[in-house]
């Protein structure tokens, strides 16, 4: 179910979604509320899910993860018949950060990181490629990032 928002339910989203350490107090001065107010409009937006946790975001770089890759994952008949064992295999490895169920041509699309192909290469050998079920893998390595983010257009 979806949440109505006002104006300033969106400008505190908007903000927490730039740097979440602000304090409801900063928040409510920027938004013109007053503390009070502000801050049991972030608990209500945390009791209905709207804001699911708050998290430090990690330059992938910088901690050595120089490479990123799509994976586009089709499934051979018996492994679709195994949904639920593939996605928890999945979930389980680290180096998939996103995996989306599609439709179309392909059954989903991972987003992975790695130190460098060599990683890949042994993530895909080691882990991605002995999930059963998996017919065909097909990965794409993204050779610049344009564009990423984690905000919403609030």
């Amino acid at each position: 179910m979806q949440s109505e928002l006002d104006a300033y339910d969106r400008k505190i989203l908007a903000l927490l979604q730039e740097d979440a350490s602000l304090s409801s107090a900063q928040i409510a001065e920027q938004v013109g509320l007053s503390q009070s107010p502000c801050w049991r409009r972030i608990q209500r937006m945390k009791e209905e899910g709207i804001i699911r946790g708050q998290v430090t975001l990690l330059d992938r770089k910088k901690i050595g993860l120089n490479t990123q890759i799509f994976a586009e994952i089709k499934l051979n008949a018996h492994g679709r018949s195994n949904f639920n064992e593939f996605t928890e295999a999945i979930r389980g490895f680290p180096e998939v950060l996103e995996c989306y169920v599609l439709m179309g041509a392909v059954d989903f699309m991972l987003r992975i990181v790695a130190a460098d192909i060599e990683a890949y290469e042994r993530f895909f050998f080691e882990k991605l490629s002995l999930v059963p079920g998996i017919q065909e893998v097909n990965s794409i390595v993204a050779l610049s990032e344009i564009k990423s983010t984690t905000s919403l257009p609030v």
